[in-house]
């Protein structure tokens, strides 16, 4: 067990630093200006300074790929955060309150909510708002909402029958001052790992919209739309799409397997199965 920990941990943390690096690296340096047309230089072969080559308008893949793992981290961490921010008290409010009629209307809202998947609710607004990566922020993270919800309240629910909870009750303490003090930092290992999910399905989301159209704007660069760019050429030029599709698979296993390894790690339940064995 604590070897597959490890390893999950270590790969994933992995994948997901590379990310991260390529993204931070970009505010700074990229080999060409990825924004830049030539189309003197369109569909370029890798070498004379393209290491991946040129798309259909002459630039610089590689560069792309580089601000492309910017705005998905960007979209991925305010969605996830919308997400939390609003799914983690209501699943709580939800828990601390498990036979009230707010507990019964705050989880059928949330199923409500779960109904509309993040692309629906992304060409919604999208066609209220116009498209855009605000829009798909927002359309993530609310359709992320349900989830958040749903695992706040599970373990406020383990939470709320513990010793500790009972003695706080006893001893007169609010709902408000258990939850601040109580409940959330011990549901906050469930809730890291969620996040960690929850990132790898907004960076599939946020893909999938771009590809549509429905996200991130030109001239802003986007995996997603480096693919739907490149799909006209898929069966001449299939590196253009090999490239962003192999940085979107990247991603989402990384962050898939550090939530993995962070479910591990963080559960007491399976850190007393290894100390056992």
């Amino acid at each position: 067990m604590r070897a597959r920990t490890n390893v999950a941990l270590l790969v994933g943390g992995t994948l997901v630093g590379l990310v991260v690096l390529a993204a931070v690296v970009s505010f700074f340096w990229t080999p060409h200006d990825p924004t830049l047309v030539d189309a003197a230089g369109k569909l370029r072969e890798p070498g004379d300074g393209y290491l991946l080559g040129a798309d259909k308008f002459g630039r610089d893949t590689f560069s792309q790929l580089m601000v492309g793992a910017r705005t998905t981290l960007y979209v991925g961490i305010v969605a996830v955060g919308i997400a939390a921010l609003i799914g983690t008290p209501l699943g709580v409010i939800a828990g601390m309150t498990p036979r009230g009629g707010l507990s019964e209307l705050i989880m059928r809202a949330n199923d409500l909510v779960f109904a509309f998947p993040a692309l629906l609710l992304a060409v919604m607004l999208g066609a209220v708002y116009g498209p855009g990566t605000l829009t798909a922020m927002i359309a993530i993270g609310v359709a992320t909402v349900p989830a958040f919800a749903r695992v706040a309240r599970a373990a406020t629910l383990q939470v709320m029958v513990t010793d500790y909870i009972l003695a706080a009750r006893a001893a007169g303490r609010r709902r408000p001052a258990i939850a601040v003090r109580h409940v959330l930092p011990n549901i906050s290992s469930v809730l890291i790992v969620q996040a960690s999910v929850s990132f790898a399905i907004a960076i599939l989301a946020e893909a999938a919209l771009s590809f549509l159209g429905f996200g991130t704007r030109p001239p802003i660069p986007s995996w997603g739309r480096m693919l739907q760019e490149s799909q006209e050429l898929l069966f001449s030029t299939p590196r253009l799409a090999l490239w962003p599709g192999i940085a979107i698979a990247v991603a989402v296993l990384g962050f898939n397997l550090l939530g993995d390894g962070l479910r591990d790690h963080l559960d007491p339940k399976l850190r007393r199965i290894r100390a056992e064995g």
